[in-house]
Parts: structure tokens; C-alpha cells; sequence
């Protein structure tokens, strides 16, 4: 069994009082997601997650460590992947798609990321650390 680790994050913003949040689409891939990748030897959770962001959208973040959430599934056959999640917040709305990798980056409110997200997996690990940014959870 083979097993990988990503990191990454539910990256938002407020926009005049409402809260938007980013989603990619990968090239290769038809759904929408949040942006992670593969973590790099000697690299941090953190770190993994902060170098992801940036590479796939652009976007300078300040991450929420104690906001984690973590999702486990197989890929692959005898392959399991764990993926760690933070809350990251976006110092500005411009993005630029990484474009060996990234096919579109939307910002959208709360409902349609989750009309948008493809995966149950995604949708509790938003649901999760959307319940810690309204509850202001030690994150500020």
C-alpha cells in the first residue's frame, strides 16, 4: 500500500461584509476543489499548504493553523491519500491560475461552492472549517 500526504486549504476573503471563497479546477480533472498539493520532503503541513496556494492561484494567505481538517480516500488502487486542510486567509481577490496544472479559479459565497464541489469528502471538510470562521474559533 502506498501511502500520500496533500496539503491545503479553504482559501476566503470578505468581500463587502460577505464571505467568498476560492475553488480550482484542475486541468486534468472535471470538478472543482480546493487548492493542495503533495507535500515536499522537510516541508511543514503548513508550508505544503502555503507553497500550493500560491502555486495554483497566486494568492498571498495567511493560514489558520488551529482551523485543520483532514479527508482520507484511495486514488488509486493500493493507494490511500491523506489530505490535511487549513483556513487560509486571502490578502486580496486577484488570482492567476497556475497554468500547467489549474484550468479556472472561481470565487464564490457559501452556497454555490457547495452546488459546485463535486465530492462529500469536500463538502464536510468546507462545512467543518466554515463552522470555525463564523464561530471565530481562535483564528483572528
Amino acid at each position: 500500500m502506498i501511502h500520500e500526504t496533500s496539503c491545503g486549504a479553504v482559501v476566503f476573503r470578505q468581500d463587502q461584509g460577505a464571505l467568498k471563497f476560492v475553488l480550482i479546477r484542475q486541468i486534468n480533472g472535471r470538478h472543482y476543489g480546493f487548492p493542495k498539493g503533495h507535500m515536499e520532503v522537510g516541508e511543514t503541513e503548513l508550508q505544503t499548504a502555503y507553497r500550493e496556494i500560491k502555486e495554483e492561484t497566486g494568492l498571498d494567505v495567511q493560514l489558520i493553523p488551529n482551523a485543520r481538517a483532514e479527508t482520507n480516500y484511495a486514488p488509486r488502487f493500493r493507494v490511500r491519500k491523506k489530505v490535511i486542510y487549513f483556513l487560509a486567509r486571502a490578502a486580496d481577490d486577484h488570482v492567476t491560475a497556475q497554468p500547467e496544472e489549474v484550468s479556472d479559479i472561481l470565487w464564490l459565497d457559501e452556497d454555490e461552492v457547495l452546488d459546485k464541489l463535486t465530492y462529500n469528502n469536500d463538502k464536510e471538510v468546507f462545512r467543518l472549517l466554515l463552522d470555525h470562521l463564523k464561530h471565530g474559533l481562535d483564528m483572528m
